[in-house]
This record gives structure tokens, C-alpha cells and sequence, in this order.
């Protein structure tokens, strides 16, 4: 008899992602969640998973073998505290994942607080093209895969590798499951404020995670000062250094983007791409040297990353209208917005750059590093703040920037302020972990309408 699996938060990229892997393992797969919307839950239906809105006590009547858990469940959730008074079995979806899909297999985890996303869609790419088919799960979605899960063929498997805590009952950092035999830490800053009470918090779970890697496997590591000390407090494994002289290096770009690829000084080979900014090209050397130690040659990888596509919200071209290009971007840090600003500046040039920034994230909320958020967007000719629900005063945190920047409350009047403010020529780049309302149709909508009229 096929084995039942409920999942409780199963719309979440990550929850959303073992619910796949574990139909094509031949589970049987239902979830629920507080709101079932697209795309995931139309990915999932296709998948043939029966989705539950809400978190009704009702749910127990299914009788799973298993209950899943995803850290968006509390307590006090109906469904959970049903589960628990019925004393059933659960467990939570990191731990369901390390003893059911990756046990046995050549973990490859990608963790850091930026670029995780970029750099796991890279390197499964690589593997891709190599003839691995590795599985993968991936917290967003790559434009080369029609997925952002599968269970692939074994050994290798390609997880991006979250610092977020595990669920209500483990408080433990995901990636601590996962038993990686090869692991890429790209960097490491302040982030997460509603579970790390700092820095040195994080920098504790990373040296967990690091205290796990098998002496077999390998270490690949950024140059953020706070690696440097995750490392200090011991590594039993071979570490590589990404952005440093010795290790894995990138050459400068040329005004199409190429870069060579170096490794202790000697130059590999050169990669020709469409990717931007410096932060990337760090991405795909940690990618390149992750995929040797699978055994894919440099080589073999860099001919991969010439066709790599991207990821979804990504520096990602919305639409163009009455001459504007409008770009999606998933920034949600202030060293991500500055490199994603950085990053659009180097593709464009002279032209105006119009920034539009929802803080929406739970650290930007709380105001934690809001006083950095100024010199991030200090590249844009413009920038627009959406400031609705935020904990801190946005007019007095963003007053550095002087005329050059506007702050909003209500939406429709952000959209009419950038409608109006752009012209021909102009890059809109909107910046937000969230859907913000929708506001890149709305802008772009409106702009068709304007060019119309």
C-alpha cells in the first residue's frame, strides 16, 4: 500500500518542493495551506496533489501516515494542535528529506545569505549538462528547468541549503540535515532578525553546518569576514576560497560580461555569458568548483554557465512600455539591493536608472540595517519607497538621498509617481521579496495606456 504524506504549508517553495520530489518517489501527496494560490498551486495540482485551504481540525479525518510539517505552522494552528492531542506521527520536511530522498546520496548544499538561489540553479545546471540529472530543489524558479524539484537520478542531489529555522518543534537551522558532502558558504551577513538576535548567532549554526561536512568532502568559501570566522572555530575538511587570491578567481568583465575563470593562478577557461554584476561571477565560481569535486570538469562547467538562463525574479525583464524596460528583482537585503542596482548600472550605462523598493522582508520590517538602505540605492538617478507596514519612519531613513527620492503609503499613488516620472530610455527596477501588489503589470499597464493616449 502506497504510503501517505500530508503537508502542512505545502504552498511554500520549500514544502511545495518535497511535495513533488516525494510524488515522483511514489508517495501518495496531499497538503494544505493557508492560501493556495498560483503558481505552486497549480504546479501541484498538475502533479496530481490534493490541496486543502486552510489549517481545519477537520483535516485529521484523511489519516496520513505521515504528517509533514513546514515552519510556517505554530502553535496554536487547528490542524497541529489536532495532531498533537491525537498523538499522531509528524515530522518536519528537512528531516523527512534527509531520511527518505538524500540519505545515500552526494549532497551538494548551497547556503549564504545571498545567492543561494542563483548559485544552486547554476550548479544543478552544470551537472545537468554534464549528463548527471541530478535532483535538485531549488527555493525559486530556474527559466532551465520546467521545475523547481525533482528527485533525479542518484547520486547527486543539489539542495539550496537554508539558514531558516527547521520548524516550531527544531529550532535547529535547516541546512543541519542535509548531511552535504560538498558545500558552498558564499556569504554571510546580518539577516533573519525574527529568529538570529545577531550575527554571531547565524555565524554559530554555520559552524553546526560546517562541524557535519565529511572529511572526504569540500568546503567552498566566500571572503566575508564572518566566514572567516565560521571557519576559525574549525573545519575537519578541505576548504577552497572563492575571491581570493589562490583560490577560485574571476577576471574583469568585458562589456559583454565574459569573465575568465582562474584557479590557484592558472586560467581555466573563459566564460561567455549574459549574467551581471560582480556578485554573479562569484556565484559561478563557487558553482564551477562545487561541480569538480562531483567531477565535472571546469571546462565541461564553463561551457555549461554560456547557456545558463537565470532564475525568475532575478534581474528579470517584466515588459517594456512607451520606451521603459520594467525588471523584477527579489532583492531583499541591503547588500543585495546595492549589487542588483550595481548591476543594472554596469549593463546600462548612462541611462536613468528608477529604483522602486518594497522593505518588505521581516528583518528590512523590524528596521534592522534600514540605515544602510540609502547608500544601496545610491547608483539610482530615482528611487521610490513603498513604506505601508513598516516599523520605522521610511521619509526620515531615506532623507540622505534628498530629492532623488520619494516615499509612498498607497501604491496607486507609488505606480502614478514612477508612470509619471519615467520616460523613454529609463530602467525600472523593482525590488521585493513579496508580490507587491502586482505592481509590475500595473506599471506596465499603465505606461501602455499613457503611450496610447
Amino acid at each position: 500500500m502506497t504510503a501517505h504524506l500530508h503537508i502542512l504549508g505545502i504552498c511554500g517553495t520549500f514544502m511545495g518542493g518535497i511535495a513533488a520530489i516525494a510524488k515522483a518517489a511514489g508517495y501518495r501527496v496531499t497538503g494544505c495551506d493557508a492560501n493556495v494560490y498560483p503558481p505552486m498551486s497549480e504546479q501541484l495540482a498538475s502533479l496530481g496533489i490534493g490541496l486543502t485551504e486552510g489549517f481545519g481540525a477537520d483535516q485529521v479525518a484523511l489519516r496520513p501516515d505521515l504528517w509533514v510539517i513546514g515552519n510556517v505552522v505554530t502553535r496554536g494552528n487547528p490542524l497541529m494542535e489536532a495532531i498533537l492531542d491525537r498523538g499522531e506521527r509528524y515530522v518536519s520536511g528537512p528531516q523527512w528529506l534527509a531520511e527518505n530522498v538524500l540519505a545515500g546520496r552526494h549532497v551538494l548544499g548551497v547556503a549564504g545569505t545571498h545567492g543561494k538561489t542563483t548559485t544552486t540553479s547554476m550548479l544543478a545546471w552544470i551537472l545537468e549538462r554534464a549528463g548527471r540529472s541530478p535532483g535538485f530543489l531549488i527555493g525559486g524558479v530556474p527559466q532551465d528547468f520546467p521545475v523547481s524539484a525533482r528527485f533525479g537520478d542518484k547520486p547527486f542531489f543539489v539542495i539550496e541549503a537554508d539558514e531558516y529555522d527547521t520548524a516550531f518543534f527544531d529550532k535547529r537551522s535547516k541546512f543541519v540535515h542535509y548531511g552535504c558532502r560538498t558545500a558552498i558558504l558564499n556569504n554571510l551577513e546580518m539577516d533573519h532578525a525574527d529568529i538570529f538576535d545577531d550575527l554571531a548567532a547565524i555565524e554559530r549554526q554555520f559552524h553546526h553546518f560546517v562541524r557535519i561536512v565529511p572529511q572526504s568532502g569540500l568546503i567552498i568559501a566566500g571572503r566575508d569576514p564572518a566566514l572567516d570566522r565560521v571557519l576559525a572555530q574549525g573545519a575537519w575538511t578541505p576548504v577552497e576560497r572563492v575571491g581570493l587570491a589562490g583560490g577560485w578567481e574571476a577576471g574583469e568583465p568585458d562589456a559583454d560580461g565574459a569573465f575568465e575563470v582562474a584557479w590557484q593562478g592558472k586560467v581555466l577557461g573563459r566564460v561567455l555569458w549574459q549574467q551581471l554584476g560582480a556578485h554573479n561571477r562569484l556565484n559561478a565560481l563557487a558553482a564551477i568548483a562545487a561541480a569538480r569535486h562531483a567531477g565535472v570538469t571546469p571546462a565541461q562547467a564553463i561551457d555549461a554557465l554560456a547557456t545558463f538562463s537565470g532564475v525568475r525574479r532575478r534581474m528579470e525583464i517584466r515588459g517594456r512600455a512607451r520606451g521603459v524596460t520594467v525588471y523584477d528583482d527579489f532583492a531583499h537585503h541591503p547588500t543585495a539591493i546595492r549589487t542588483t542596482v550595481e548591476g543594472l548600472r554596469q549593463k546600462v550605462g548612462q541611462a536613468r536608472v528608477l529604483a522602486v523598493l518594497e522593505p518588505r522582508s521581516n528583518t528590512m520590517k523590524r528596521g534592522v540595517m534600514k540605515d544602510d538602505l540609502p547608500g544601496s540605492l545610491a547608483q539610482a538617478d530615482r528611487s521610490f519607497i513603498y513604506g505601508a507596514g513598516l516599523g520605522w519612519d521610511a521619509p526620515s531613513v531615506f532623507a540622505p538621498l534628498g530629492q532623488r527620492v520619494k516615499c509612498f503609503n498607497d501604491l496607486e499613488a507609488l505606480i502614478g509617481a514612477v508612470a509619471t516620472e519615467a520616460r523613454a530610455g529609463d530602467h525600472v527596477l523593482v525590488m521585493s521579496n513579496g508580490g507587491f501588489g502586482g505592481i509590475h503589470k500595473r506599471l506596465l499597464e499603465r505606461l501602455a495606456r499613457e503611450a496610447a493616449a
